[in-house]
């Protein structure tokens, strides 16, 4: 059974996110404020799962906790707002949330989220726990960049550099499908794991992350191009 953290100070809408993630079989922890969701969080390490975190809390709001527990406890947060500024979605994709949705919200979609990032991890975790001969030579190298798989590690000259998860499963599934022009929502569909029905700003978030971090010259990228009109494509 799943593990998830549910950080809201409304009331009803706590009970009725509670309410709804139990019908589908999973363990819900609910608490109404920053600093218990971290004292909470820390407690369930490490069988927490999953993090659904609300932006407007009382004393500490969603962005601090997720800066302070992004470190340390490794598994998807998806935060809730009751506002829908793209400067929020930012900052919070910036500090490792791992999605973002607006009040008011479907709760059939929120669920559908919910599922898509837990199947994800477990994938990971599963893909983890079962080492072979064959996984201790995944590594992809392009150029002076490499990419460890096992590790889930880049290297630019043999020096590694810092990736968020995200950024990691972007440069990885896009290095995968070199030469393809890949759609924003294709992205999104299978590195954030869930179809998206709105903005696509998230993608282009992570592109522009990786681009400071892999090219020589992120104004004019060599290996991530734009495809106008369409998406991405990895060049290597």
């Amino acid at each position: 059974m799943n593990t998830i953290l549910l950080v809201e100070d409304d009331r009803v809408l706590r009970e009725t996110i509670a309410y709804n993630l139990q019908k589908q079989d999973y363990k819900v922890e609910a608490v109404g404020d920053g600093s218990t969701a971290i004292e909470t969080a820390r407690k369930l390490s490490p069988n927490l799962d999953l993090i659904v975190l609300d932006l407007m809390l009382p004393k500490i709001d969603g962005f601090e906790v997720c800066r302070i527990l992004r470190p340390e406890i490794k598994v998807p947060i998806i935060m809730l707002t009751a506002r829908d500024d793209e400067i929020d979605r930012i900052i919070g994709l910036e500090i490792g949330a791992d999605d973002y949705i607006t009040k008011p919200f479907s709760m059939r979609e929120f669920l559908a989220r919910v599922k898509a990032h837990l199947r994800r991890e477990r994938l990971h975790r599963d893909e983890m726990s079962e080492p072979t001969p064959a996984k201790t030579t995944q590594v992809l190298n392009y150029g002076n960049l490499s990419i460890d798989l096992v590790r889930r590690e880049v290297l630019i000259d043999g020096e590694a550099i810092q990736l968020k998860p995200k950024e990691f499963d972007l440069l990885h599934f896009l290095a995968r499908h070199r030469g393809q022009a890949l759609s924003r929502d294709f992205l999104l569909e299978h590195v954030w794991g869930w179809e998206y029905s709105g903005n696509s700003r998230t993608v282009d978030v992570h592109v522009r992350w990786l681009r400071e971090k892999i090219e020589q010259d992120p104004s004019i990228p060599m290996r991530i191009v734009t495809v106008r009109g369409s998406g991405y494509r990895f060049e290597g």
